[in-house]
């Protein structure tokens, strides 16, 4: 009798602990639930940590998170205002904050990333689409520093922005929230992760870049040959400048030498008849040296002082 007693007692606290095991379920600080009957929804949301109740089999729990949870898009490719190709990739932050009403349009997460998809890249879309590419990309309006001579030539100036990169984000924000009121979800926060021009696009800049630096060194190129081709034309000027005043210089001294040197021969020459013959006789041997050569033919007339004294030695 009392083995019998001791097995009924056995079984009763087995039943009271499943039956206590499935009908209790602990909710942590991170956590809000929403209990189902049959499929539907019962009583409010249970926000407040601690152990709760249910009834057993009949009611199920559906825990979701409390916390901030992450967003993370897809890199889409984006036409602007001005009609330039952009990727846009984005993040944001969002929350559940209606759990009763998470549950009954999206079900769990998995549903809500695929609901905030289609919110937040359609949202970004449209809004990156009514403004130019220079709104997306910069937050405000600047004076921008001077990057030397090379700024100059191609120029430094911005254009002026009216709506800015932090104000699409926030409208496409408040947008987005418009359209998940219904959800039980917030959108905390959104943001251009990075924003880049495609391949193709990205290219021609490159190209368009490399061409403009090109043209500034082909710029600064002509200037220096330019500029080389002055000092080279002032440096022959001044050589043949030079060379003309010191050759000038050289024949006025040589004139003065060849006259002092004429007027010392006529001095050394002039004192007796034979010496005057010994002077012409030798001045004419120098200039028959220096006139003739193997090449040179000339035509004298024998009465001609030029031939005296080659008819003198015949």
């Amino acid at each position: 009798m009392g083995n019998k007693k001791f097995i009924i007692y056995i079984v009763l606290g087995a039943i009271v602990l499943f039956v206590l095991s499935t009908g209790t379920y602990v909710v942590n600080e991170a956590e809000q639930v929403v209990v189902t009957q049959f499929g539907k929804p019962v009583g409010e949301p249970i926000v407040t940590p601690g152990i709760k109740f249910k009834i057993p089999f009949i009611q199920t729990t559906h825990f979701f998170d409390k916390r901030y949870l992450e967003w993370d898009g897809d890199p889409n490719q984006v036409p602007t205002k001005d009609k330039k190709f952009i990727f846009v990739d984005t993040y944001a932050r969002w929350q559940i904050v209606d759990p009763l009403q998470f549950f009954k349009r999206l079900t769990n997460e998995r549903g809500a990333i695929s609901r905030i998809d289609d919110i937040l890249d359609g949202e970004t879309r449209n809004y990156i689409a009514k403004h130019n590419i220079e709104e997306a990309v910069r937050s405000s309006n600047r004076t921008p520093v001077s990057s030397g001579v090379i700024g100059e030539l191609i120029g430094d100036s911005l254009a002026t922005i009216k709506v800015g990169r932090d104000k699409i984000q926030e409208m496409i924000q408040k947008s987005a929230n418009e359209q998940a009121k219904d959800l039980g979800i917030a959108i905390l926060d959104f943001r251009f992760k990075r924003i880049n021009y495609v391949q193709e696009v990205q290219n021609q800049v490159y190209e368009r870049m490399k061409s403009e630096r090109n043209r500034i060194a082909d710029k600064f190129k002509s200037e220096g040959q330019g500029e080389a081709s002055n000092i080279n034309g002032e440096k022959e000027r001044e050589l043949r400048r030079i060379v003309s005043e010191a050759y000038k210089t050289a024949e006025e001294i040589k004139g003065r030498a060849d006259g002092e040197a004429a007027r010392i021969y006529a001095e050394a020459y002039d004192k007796t008849p034979a010496s005057r013959e010994l002077y012409g006789f030798m001045k004419s041997m120098e200039a028959y040296q220096k006139t003739f050569d193997s090449q040179t033919h000339i035509i004298l007339s024998t009465d001609s002082e030029f031939f005296k004294y080659l008819k003198s030695m015949r």
